[in-house]
């Protein structure tokens, strides 16, 4: 992997790790197109440049991030379910990390659930009888957690699946774009300090270029993210998801087409 792999693939992680695309499977079919080997760094990279993507979060919302000891406990039973399923299928969500025709698949799947999800959950008018939550309670931020173990499969999207999970129970759209985002956190830093664990107790080691690209790497999706995060919010506040569900049904369509001509990705 060089630099400007390196940047690329930061640009992919900034633009869709907030948005219900999957920016797992964009970095998987990313490296794909660049034909850049499965190697152990490789997989690394994928999941550290996501650090950078998630630190805009407390960026943009370091006011609401600091708020109470009680936020922080709904996040940590959040939290919890995904370590659990993480702990006994890591093996096979490394092995899915190859896996383009997965993406492909989740993508396209994904894709139809979000033409329906406006429709599922309609946002209510509290001036009419509605009762949208702005905040989630004990219960709501525990089946939010639960809808995030989804998301081990390459492709569905993380942000997606919480966001889904945040419309069930009541959460606006808003409230539950920015809960995922929240969630994302202790997620993501989790999954980047597990990755790193292994890679050292597997007898790999980081040089001094590999530690420059992850860096830069980092550096470059936390800018990207902070631009994204900000137009991501207000646009699905207004528009609803549509607009994503289009957009994956497309790109998954595209990608399984290719897979099944057999068409080498890094060839396009």
């Amino acid at each position: 992997m060089n630099y400007w792999h390196a940047v690329l693939l930061a640009i992919v992680e900034g633009l869709t790790e907030f948005l219900p695309v999957s920016s797992t499977g964009h970095m998987i079919i990313a490296s794909a197109l660049l034909g850049i080997p499965p190697t152990a760094f490789t997989k690394l990279y994928l999941v550290v440049i996501q650090l950078g993507a998630i630190l805009s979060v407390l960026v943009v919302y370091w006011r609401r991030f600091f708020q109470s000891f009680d936020f922080y406990l709904k996040l940590l039973v959040a939290f919890l379910p995904i370590v659990v399923v993480g702990a006994f299928l890591k093996k096979y969500i490394d092995a899915l990390l190859e896996s383009v025709t997965t993406v492909g698949v989740t993508l396209l799947l994904g894709g139809i659930v979000l033409l329906f999800i406006d429709r599922l959950f309609p946002q209510e008018d509290p001036q009419e009888g509605g009762h949208p939550v702005t905040n989630p309670g004990w219960r709501e931020a525990f089946i939010i957690g639960c809808f995030q173990c989804i998301a081990v499969v390459p492709g569905v999207s993380r942000s997606a699946a919480t966001i889904i999970g945040g419309l069930s129970q009541k959460l606006t759209r808003r409230a539950s774009a920015e809960f995922a985002f929240f969630l994302a956190m202790p997620t993501m830093a989790a999954a980047a300090a597990k990755d790193l664990l292994d890679y050292f107790q597997e007898g790999h080691t980081l040089n001094a270029d590999q530690l420059k690209v992850l860096a830069f790497g980092n550096v470059v999706a936390f800018v990207v993210a902070l631009l994204a995060i900000r137009l991501f919010v207000g646009f699905v506040a207004r528009y609803g998801f549509r607009a994503f569900g289009i957009y994956r049904i497309i790109v998954g369509g595209i990608l399984l087409l290719l897979l099944a001509l057999n068409i080498p990705l890094e060839l396009l």
